[in-house]
């Protein structure tokens, strides 16, 4: 009886450890073709109108281009109203952020610990700029599976500086894009509910609309992307300090 007693639980010992293994290998895997989906072409470009709201329902509207290449490449400017024209923000390679505000005629390395800062007044902070550190920076952990969507809890890799402590993504289970994020700050607090519209185009899913809802600011950021573009051959050259400061 005793022997059989610890048959069954060095059995059920197995079972849960390799099926912990086998879920953080799945939850992984849906992490890695959710970051397929979000960098599926060469490059990307937009024009994108934001639509900024504050708790009493007062609205500004700007507009802006967005350049995308690869995974770390980045370039968003302002284009409209004419007062913040030409503010710009850069995004390359081994995490480095340049901010270029006309004002100024120069540009400013975001330093890592500014990172959570807010850009330009919106509800999105330097490091929600940086998309690719979602599938870079973070492991996931798989913490629900519906019929629509798998629930993923993101947290910061060991050595990784975040401004959020966990992320809970609900990734499509047919197409593995991500529908909502929930961010959570470093006490744990939940922070900010980010959805997204997505569209298809060209045989590549894309953001078609971002929602971003600051619960801590009682403010909101809406996104719309239009005339997107794929695979254009952007050149290097738009990722540059020379075209960030153009005027």
């Amino acid at each position: 009886m005793r022997t059989a007693f610890f048959i069954k639980l060095f059995t059920a010992i197995l079972i849960s450890h390799y099926g912990n293994i086998l879920a953080a290998a799945d939850a992984e895997g849906i992490l890695n073709r959710m970051g397929d989906v979000l960098f599926a072409c060469e490059d990307q470009k937009s024009v994108v109108v934001i639509i900024l709201a504050d708790r009493d329902g007062n609205q500004r509207r700007r507009e802006a281009q967005v350049w995308q290449k690869g995974t770390d490449k980045h370039l968003f400017r302002f284009t409209a109203p004419a007062s913040e024209a030409g503010i710009a923000l850069l995004s390359l390679p081994d995490d480095i952020l340049y901010l270029y505000m006309p004002a100024y005629g120069r540009e400013r390395r975001i330093a890592s610990h500014m990172k959570s800062q807010s850009f330009a007044g919106t509800d999105l902070s330097y490091e929600d700029l940086e998309i690719h550190k979602y599938t870079e920076d973070f492991s996931a952990k798989l913490i629900e599976t519906t019929l629509s969507h798998y629930v993923l809890e993101l947290t910061p890799e060991q050595g990784v500086r975040s401004d959020y402590s966990r992320i809970v993504a609900y990734v499509n289970t047919d197409h593995y894009y991500p529908e909502i994020m929930k961010t959570y700050d470093r006490r744990g607090q939940e922070y900010k509910v980010i959805e997204y519209v997505f569209d298809n185009k060209d045989n590549y899913w894309f953001a078609r609309e971002i929602h971003i809802a600051n619960l801590k600011r009682d403010h909101s950021t809406q996104m719309i992307f239009q005339e997107t573009e794929f695979d254009t051959g952007i050149p290097d050259e738009v990722f540059s300090i020379r075209n960030l400061t153009r005027n």
